[in-house]
This record gives structure tokens, sequence and C-alpha cells, in this order.
């Protein structure tokens, strides 16, 4: 009788802790916004920048909503979910491209404004603004921004000292309001999560790699040349933006569960000792022992300590920019993405319309 009442007072803690699994439905519903980040990237190599634009606009929509108040965030702070159920938004170097991305297209649609808006609301996702710990170091944010005012009449100036203060691969030029063909180029694979360890309980990142560290940009067959270097590195934004709250969350729920393994261990074979010695009330005793240590174990392995892996996987790694002049027309193009070295690994033609007083956007991945 003992032992079934241990039974059953174990499967009632297992119903109390037990995790349901998602169902499919559920998993795509939480996987929205990382999947819509995914379709973004590959639309924008792809030149179709009217799709892109329509899934970036649902996920930053999305993210704004993840952002004021989430129950699934709630949800993955107990002991018993997992990180990876709740709704994804993404670390701040993901959330940032999302932006970048978006401004980009905005700057293609002739909207330089809203373009300026996306990039400082890509600088926010970098920063902390409520804990003051971090701020941006993008260099193409900064920069951006002071171009794209620089390009309404307005002043730049500050944002110009903000970029070359943080810049680490390559000083960004002075404006030139002339400059109307604007060339935005990516290079490699970025960075990619993994959970470390004895619970998985810590998100660590892998770095990104890029053959190509810049490009360059001939028009016209030669008549106008550029170069386009690498001004951010994503795999250096991943590894130095520092601990989330989430960190600490994990890390209490791994403490949690080696704690409640080991006293179940120490309450089984002590209970199971007691009941075995021979007279009433020390069976009775064991056999209370193990209850609480069948619980104990339960409760451990019911708890879900594991970092979220989930990552926007088709990421560059570096982000390269450059500006130059182009009279009104029709005009050719040369991108060759280049190593160390100098040597070309990677050759892009194409062409396209100057038009009077717009500019003319043009993004090019070694990935497309």
């Amino acid at each position: 009788m003992k032992f079934r009442w241990i039974f059953a007072c174990a499967v009632a803690v297992l119903s109390l802790v037990g995790c349901a699994s998602l169902s499919p439905e559920e998993q795509a519903a939480r996987d929205r916004v990382l999947n819509q980040y995914r379709q973004a990237a590959t639309a924008m190599r792809q030149a179709r920048f009217t799709d892109a634009k329509a899934v970036l606009d649902d996920a930053l929509l999305s993210l704004g909503g993840i952002s004021a108040g989430d129950k699934t965030a709630k949800e993955a702070r107990s002991y018993f979910r997992e990180e990876s159920r709740k709704n994804f938004r993404g670390e701040p170097y993901e959330r940032v491209m999302a932006y970048y991305y978006r401004g980009i297209l905005y700057w293609m649609d002739g909207e330089p404004d809203n373009a300026r808006a996306c990039f400082r609301s890509a600088a926010i996702q970098d920063a902390d603004p409520e804990q003051h710990t971090y701020e941006s170091d993008y260099v193409l944010l900064d920069y951006l921004d002071g171009f794209a005012s620089t390009k309404m009449r307005g002043d730049g100036t500050d944002a110009f000292k903000r970029a070359q203060k943080v810049a680490r691969l390559a000083q960004p030029p002075p404006y030139d309001v002339s400059a109307n063909v604007l060339v935005f180029v990516e290079m490699g694979r970025g960075p990619e999560k993994y959970a470390a360890g004895e619970y998985r309980e810590q998100l660590h990142f892998s770095p990104g790699s890029s053959v190509a560290t810049y490009a360059s940009v001939v028009m016209d067959g030669g008549m106008v040349t550029a170069t386009a270097p690498a001004f951010d590195d994503l795999s250096y934004q991943a590894v130095t933006r520092g601990g989330r709250q989430m960190d600490y969350i994990l890390a209490n729920k791994a403490v949690f569960k080696g704690t409640t393994d080991v006293l179940g261990d120490a309450a089984l074979i002590s209970g199971g000792a007691l009941a075995l010695s021979g007279g009433d009330r020390a069976t009775e005793v064991g056999a209370g022992l193990m209850v609480a240590g069948l619980i104990s174990k339960i409760v451990s392995s019911a708890t879900t300590p594991e970092a979220d892996t989930r990552m926007w996987d088709n990421l560059p790694n570096l982000l390269g920019f450059a500006a130059l002049r182009a009279p009104p027309g029709h005009h050719s193009m040369v991108v060759e993405f280049r190593n160390a070295g100098g040597q070309a690994t990677l050759r892009r033609e194409l062409a396209f319309d100057a038009v009077e007083g717009r500019d003319t956007v043009i993004f090019v991945s070694d990935r497309n």
C-alpha cells in the first residue's frame, strides 16, 4: 500500500510539472518572426524587394507587439518551460538587421526620412536605453543616419562623429551630398548560436566568416570607381553584446535542476535503506523519504534550463557601403568581392538607371 501511495504521489507531481509539447501550429506561430527574417534576407538577395518589404513590415510590427508584453516570454521564465517556447524576437544583432534591411528598402523607394528612422530604431535595438549599460556601436547605423540627414539638408555632423568613434574595420569617408548611387554590400555567413554548460543553459556564439573583406565598384567601364569596405561585423556584435536577462534565469534553473536531482538521489538512497532495515516506524519514514526523493527527481527532470538556440541563420557576416556620383541615364556596374590580399573572389554585373533628383540604391550580396 505504501508503495502504491508513492506511485500515486509521483504521478500527481508529474501531472503538475509536466510540459505539454507544442503542436506544429503553435510552434510555427512562435517561430513566425524568425521565418519572416529568413524570408526577407532571401528576398533581398533575389531582388524581390516588394516581398522583402511585406515580410519585414509584418515582422517589425510583431516585434513591437512582442516587446510591449509577451505571455510566452513570461512562461519561458518558469522552471518547467523551455526558453524556445517563447515567441522569437532574436538577439540584438538579429533585430538590428531587420531594421537595417528595412531602412535600405525605404531609401530604395525614395524615402530617406523613413530610412533614417529605421537606422535609428536599429541603433536602439543594439543599445540598452533602460539600464544604460550598452551604447550602439554599429558604424553604418550612425553613418547612414547622418548621411540621410545631410541629404535632407539637415545636420549629420554628430552622427558622423559617432560613426568615426566606433569604427574598427574602416573609417567612414566624409559625406558627399552629390553622390546619388548608394551601394550596400554584404559578405560572408553570420554567427551561429549554440548551447553550452552542464544543462545547455549557456548561450554562446560561433563567429561567422567571410572570404571577401571588401568590394570594389566599377561603373561604366571604369569611368567611376569606388571601394565598399566592410564597416560592421555581425560576429563581433553578437559576442560583445554581453549577457541577457534570460541568462540569469537559465542559470538559476540549472542550479535548481542540479540541486533537486542531488537531493532526490540522497532521499531515495536513505529512504530505501530505512525501508529495508525492518520495523514499521523505519519503513514508514523510509517510504516518506522515498516519496520526497522521487518527487524531487521528477521535478529535476521536468526543469528545462536549455538556452534558446533558434537563430536567423542566413545573415551575412560583414556589412559594407559605398556612395558614387552618376548623371541621369542608363549605367552599367561591376561589383567584385575581394579578399584581404586584393584578389577577386566573386563578380557581379548589373545595370541601372539614374534618375534626376533621386538616389539610386543598389543592394549586392555575395550570397545572391
